[in-house]
């Protein structure tokens, strides 16, 4: 008799971006965030003993050069969000229970879209945690999915991990961006699920 999936992959919950300042009446919103974090909570709460270890990463920028502008393209550049210290760069309230196993940091000095460019308060890499913890596969959930939900996932599979992003706890920018974030994480191996389906 084969394997389940579950029975051979050690997988690890990666929590992207749930901050205040991609939240509705923060500095980068995007509409619906907040409701995504309060799902992102509930889910972590209800099925944390699927995960091998859960992590979360915060944009904790200090000066992340031109990802910065006061006339952004948001391409390239962005009006300053995620301000290292800032209430706004604290996790979401609704993960205030969340107790994470690792709380990872990134972009402090470049643009940092993907938890793979941050590193946890010892300095070790999400990489370098991921394999200390056995982990073969990651669910990624949080905000954005067209960016740094959609980096993270990818950057999983670069990383050799089964990846899969949960599509009901995240949310991209626009429809339309997400739709172009889909064709690309398919296109890479990553899947898309629904959490209710697992």
């Amino acid at each position: 008799m084969s394997l389940t999936e579950s029975e051979h992959v050690r997988r690890a919950l990666i929590v992207v971006d749930v901050q205040p300042t991609f939240c509705e009446g923060g500095e980068l919103a995007t509409e619906g965030a907040n409701e995504i974090a309060h799902r992102v909570a509930a889910y972590a709460a209800a099925h944390r003993d699927r995960y091998a270890t859960v992590l979360t990463t915060q944009d904790w920028h200090i000066d992340p050069g031109e990802h910065f502008s006061d006339t952004p393209d948001f391409v390239d550049s962005w009006p300053p969000h995620g301000i290292a210290g800032s209430p706004n760069a604290e996790l979401h309230p609704a993960l205030a229970d969340l107790d994470p196993d690792v709380r990872l940091k990134k972009g402090q000095y470049s643009h940092g879209y993907s938890g793979f460019d941050g590193a946890d308060e010892h300095g070790r890499s999400l990489a370098t945690i991921l394999a200390e913890a056995g982990v073969t596969g990651v669910d990624v959930v949080g905000l954005v999915e067209s960016h740094c939900v959609k980096h993270t996932a990818l950057d999983a599979r670069r990383a050799g991990l089964s990846a899969r992003v949960l599509t009901d706890l995240t949310i991209p920018v626009s429809p339309q961006q997400g739709e172009l974030a889909h064709k690309e994480l398919t296109a890479a191996g990553v899947e898309l699920r629904d959490s209710a389906t697992l």
